[in-house]
């Protein structure tokens, strides 16, 4: 195994980190904006009010696109484990 095959590999895995919990992560960060400036406008100072709304997004984003999530989490997993032989060489 070569540095490059080690660049290759690291390079794909924060690839896959970045596309699997990047949706997630912006959709919490834009609902925590949009309650964040309705919170400033009303002057409301409710702290479940941040989390709530935050929890629900974040859940219904995971479970609309928990397929295509999961397709590239299984595609890379049974990429790198096809080219285990390649790998050892």
């Amino acid at each position: 195994m070569t540095l490059e095959m080690i660049n290759g590999i690291t390079a794909q895995v924060f690839k896959v980190v970045l596309f699997v919990a990047g949706p997630p992560l912006l959709v919490g960060l834009v609902v925590g904006l949009l309650v964040g400036l309705f919170q400033s406008v009303t002057q409301i100072q409710e702290f479940t009010l941040i989390f709530v709304p935050k929890m629900l997004a974040v859940f219904a984003c995971i479970f609309l696109l928990m397929p295509w999530m999961s397709e590239k989490m299984l595609s890379f997993t049974a990429n790198l484990i096809q080219q285990i032989p390649f790998y050892i060489k």
